[in-house]
């Protein structure tokens, strides 16, 4: 046992004690929290166009302080693109985290140095709550690998600007940079393939013990890791992996397939980041759900996810939620956004600790004939047919297809099989059946021969890599959406089908 690996766990074990202190006492974390941000914001441009002075408690704050998405923040954010100072937080942001938007083109999220903390303390706290509730330490002396964005920050601005995984790249604790890897040359590598060829050449003969990432991205590692080596498997290539830490999408669809190609079971911690903040971990491998981060600056507000669209949604503390119910998640946090509508949807699995699940996006549905199928169904369904068929599956993702050459309007499902199924049909079949069960709505439009049962659009091998690459959005913290309402992603990846029949 290395000196690092020992020392973690009494670390672990004391860390996990202040955990346990503040999710004990939910409510009152979440309204010491509001009081914290209120003090500070009030002196802000935003908190004095909102009276922030004389906000009192949560329901005048909601009285004060309307839900905005991005749009509602952009001529604040423009004043702090141009230098201005407490605009809507105090000073000046540290940085300005560059995301990919779907109305406003890029968006640039504010970081500062009351925020910064929490996108580096909840992942340090994912690990050490892993390492309490199941003693494996050992991982901690070996290598670990992020596959991320490049660090490299622009600063040819007022403020610097990065991606979020560049930009926590800089402040990783010192203790863990000498086991971080790649290298800081190859992590800034723009180019993705050529940087996880760069990865491969680094880490092969490494003793890689932790490696985290999105997914697919880790998937394509993985299959470059074998083709460099000739080994069957990445256990033949580092024996001691023993944890894979992700974020951003479901891995359960994947889990299948990442256990062929690791060559057995590994443990799994799950995160929930994002340029707004970390808001939730998994804090144990027995029970489901992330626990929701409370003491770090971000207040957090709930809309039941069918009222958000509505002109005054009713809006949720903590203290009101349900669980089962689905929500749409709205942030106030120390980085200075306030009623922002982040577009995640969760829904809680626990009120003691308060844990959650990530259930998809707001703008993330089919509902094209009025069934309202969610992220949530579609992934659970898939994940229920590679179960019960033994499938492996790369990658899919779900649209309308309204206006069929013949027949009845229907869902299509574009699914890169790691081996395509035997029966196609009965695979469909499967999905239909199961999705049908779990949306009465989506089951009632086909009785009722609205619709048709979904059909499969086989994608070639790498089809979706290289439907990603075409749109310039290979690597990184880039995804697919699981579905959509309409038809962009599915018209772009018919390109790839190899077989509509």
């Amino acid at each position: 046992m290395g000196i690092k690996s020992a020392l973690s766990v009494p670390f672990a074990k004391f860390q996990v004690k202040g955990i346990n202190k503040w999710s004990a006492n939910p409510i009152r974390t979440q309204e010491r929290v509001l009081q914290y941000l209120l003090r500070h914001g009030q002196h802000t441009a935003f908190g004095k166009d909102h009276d922030l002075a004389g906000v009192r408690d949560y329901d005048s704050f909601k009285e004060a302080v309307p839900i905005r998405d991005y749009e509602g923040f952009k001529s604040y954010i423009d004043r702090i693109i141009e230098g201005e100072s407490n605009v809507l937080w105090r000073g000046k942001p540290m940085y300005l985290c560059k995301t990919s938007g779907t109305t406003s083109g890029s968006k640039y999220i504010p970081i500062t140095r009351a925020s910064m903390p929490n996108h580096i303390d909840a992942a340090r706290n994912a690990l050490l709550s892993y390492i309490a509730n199941t003693k494996n330490h050992q991982f901690v002396d070996g290598k670990m690998i992020f596959l991320q964005g490049s660090p490299a920050l622009d600063i040819s601005g007022n403020i610097p600007v990065g991606r979020l995984s560049g930009i926590v790249a800089n402040h990783v604790p010192a203790y863990l940079r000498k086991n971080r890897m790649p290298s800081y040359k190859t992590n800034c590598i723009e180019d993705w393939e050529s940087k996880v060829d760069a990865i491969v050449e680094e880490t092969y003969d490494k003793n890689m013990t932790l490696i985290s990432g999105i997914p697919a991205w880790v998937q394509m590692y993985f299959e470059k890791l074998i083709q460099k080596t000739g080994k069957a498997t990445i256990k033949e290539i580092f024996p001691n992996f023993s944890l894979f830490v992700y974020g951003g999408v479901n891995y359960e669809p994947y889990r299948s397939m990442f256990e062929a190609t690791i060559g057995g079971k590994v443990d799994s911690v799950e995160l929930f980041p994002a340029s707004e903040g970390f808001f939730a971990f998994q804090d144990t491998q027995e029970e489901e759900g992330l626990l929701l981060v409370l003491n770090a600056g971000i207040f957090y507000e709930f809309v039941k996810l069918e009222h958000i669209n509505d002109e005054s949604p009713e809006r949720f503390s903590l203290s009101d939620v349900e669980i089962g119910v689905n929500y749409a998640l709205i942030l106030n946090t120390n980085a200075g956004l306030w009623g922002y509508s982040i577009g995640d949807t969760v829904k809680f699995v626990s009120k003691d600790p308060y844990r959650i699940i990530v259930t998809g996006r707001i703008k993330h549905f089919i509902s094209a004939f009025g069934e309202h199928v969610i992220a949530e169904e579609v992934e659970s369904t898939m994940q229920e047919v590679i179960q019960s068929e033994g499938l492996a599956v790369t990658e899919f993702h779900v649209a309308p297809q309204v206006t069929p050459a013949e027949g009845l309007p229907h869902h299509e499902w574009f699914i890169e099989f790691k081996s395509t199924p035997t029966d196609i049909r009965r695979t469909e079949k499967a999905l239909d059946k199961i999705l049908q069960d779990k949306n009465s709505y989506y089951k009632d439009l086909l009785e009722g021969k609205v619709l048709s049962q979904l059909r499969i659009s086989t994608v070639e091998p790498g089809g979706f890599v290289k439907f990603m690459k075409s749109r310039g959005k290979l690597g990184g913290q880039n995804k697919i959406p699981r579905l959509a309402n309409e038809r962009t992603y599915a018209n772009e990846l018919a390109n790839f089908v190899v077989d509509f029949d």
